[in-house]
């Protein structure tokens, strides 16, 4: 059409030019495609600084192992080199074993601390304070139900360091006419990333359908996803400084989010949203934050934890897709704690070091979700590829399972160890208060919306509604 236009003019060499300028803006590509910008770096951080070298030095780590590429290729018979190596969930440090549900408390308390110091981080005591405030309360209709959608932000204190600012953005909704508070299911991403939008099926509808909430939480709000460690809400606790190895990365400050929108719904009753029945659930690296912050804050109900991969449910010591290399290195390292970085090792102050040198592995993780609901969810290659690796997520399952008999819970029932047991056909749902289910879509949890809150609404009341428009 521009052609067309333009055919018959006889053009001078600055029209041209200037035509030229034109065209090429309306081909750029919309702002959904265009590379983004960088961000611009704060004056409190020195030019040149690298966060990732800047933990490296604070370790005294030389040289890092490379992760797994994309062509490299992944063999089952050789991925459990570290078998000899895995840490066994019912046993004290001192030696001795766990034998009953009264003695739980101690031994999960040393496995969280082993995860905050090598593999997560900490909380640090200062993390300042967070009001909560609704931006906009918006009432319609959703399949036949009526709904009160409300949009909030938490302002994060920053008197002690005013150049950081923190803004948590979520939102979320419930039935208008429910019979009294309701379960919620908050997803990680929303309108930010992972998510989706609502619709006859969508997993929102399901939710109110079911006679639960539904919501979102912008992880990005809380800490960016990215190297840029000395922002968001570490680097306001941080009052700017680089972390401490011991300091919490990316998915343990999402975590810390989720809980702070707890905090919100137990100060609050009138949001309509049952505090004791706060559900989570998140996709890939949101996955993995689903099951870090399920596991540390036991006032949620039940994690729906979808291809997690490295650092979420799959075992660091099964050697297959995403390795831990792989997630200690630049790409990924905010993630975790700095400490994490030390089993990459090949050369430094401390040693080589593995996986097969951590304390603790991902099965232990999942234990700390017990008595309380998880729900392990994969899709099937190629859409959800063996990066994710399904079988390591299903192997730290089957290991999580003696914590969930000693409290009285069924876990997924399989027979045979973690190396012999065989998983369930795809499609299938397995357990009790520990799930798996491995559906036939790619990288996403929608499949197993369905099965979760079929699942989940065996152990998690709905009040019903009592009243329809």
């Amino acid at each position: 059409m521009l052609r067309n236009l333009f055919a018959p003019c006889v053009l001078r060499p600055a029209t041209a030019a200037l035509l030229l300028a034109i065209l090429v803006l309306i081909a750029a590509p919309s702002s959904g495609q265009a590379v983004k910008a960088k961000p611009k770096q704060p004056d409190f951080i020195p030019a040149g600084y690298d966060d990732y070298q800047n933990m490296l030095d604070q370790l005294g780590i030389k040289k890092m192992r490379k992760g797994r590429g994309p062509k490299d290729k992944d063999d089952e018979a050789t991925a459990n080199p570290y078998k000899d190596s895995m840490p066994d969930l019912m046993t004290f440090k001192d030696g001795a074993k766990v034998k009953s549900a009264d003695q739980w408390p101690k031994r999960r308390a040393e496995l969280v601390d082993d995860f905050e110091r090598e593999v997560y981080g900490r909380i640090p005591k200062n993390v300042p304070k967070v009001t909560w405030k609704v931006t906009s309360t918006v009432e319609g209709e959703s399949g036949g139900i009526a709904i009160v959608t409300k949009t909030l932000v938490g302002t994060v204190d920053n008197s002690a360091f005013p150049k950081i600012k923190v803004e948590i953005q979520a939102s979320f909704t419930v039935p208008k006419y429910a019979a009294g508070k309701v379960p919620i299911i908050i997803q990680f991403g929303g309108g930010f990333g992972f998510g989706g939008k609502g619709g006859a099926n969508s997993w929102q509808q399901q939710a109110l359908d079911k006679g639960w909430g539904y919501g979102t939480i912008n992880p990005n709000s809380i800490q960016p996803d990215s190297s840029r460690l000395r922002e968001g809400i570490i680097g306001l606790t941080n009052k700017g400084e680089p972390r401490s190895p011991e300091d919490w990365g990316a998915l343990r400050a999402w975590a810390w989010g989720v809980s702070s929108l707890i905090d919100y719904f137990e100060a609050n009753p009138d949001s309509g949203v049952d505090p004791t029945k706060v559900c989570i659930t998140g996709v890939s690296r949101y996955g993995k934050a689903a099951i870090v912050a399920t596991a540390f804050d036991t006032r949620i109900a039940a994690g729906f934890v979808a291809a997690s991969g490295a650092g979420g449910a799959k075992l660091h010591r099964h050697i297959f897709g995403e390795l831990l290399e792989n997630v200690a290195g630049r790409g990924e390292y905010h993630w975790m704690a700095g400490n994490y970085l030390k089993y990459a090792v090949d050369e430094g102050r401390l040693g080589k070091k593995t996986a097969a040198d951590l304390p603790v592995d991902q099965h232990q993780l999942i234990a700390l979700c017990a008595p309380r609901l998880c729900f392990i969810s994969n899709g099937i290659p190629p859409g959800d590829p063996n990066w994710i690796d399904a079988r390591g997520s299903f192997m730290a399952g089957v290991l999580a399972g003696p914590a969930y008999r000693l409290l009285g819970k069924k876990d997924l029932g399989t027979t045979g160890d973690y190396l012999t047991a065989k998983m369930p056909a795809v499609n299938t749902l397995i357990g009790g208060e520990l799930a798996w289910r491995q559906h036939d879509g790619g990288h996403t949890n929608t499949p197993n919306f369905p099965s979760f809150y079929e699942w989940a609404g065996r152990y998690i009341s709905s009040p019903g509604l009592s009243k329809k428009k």
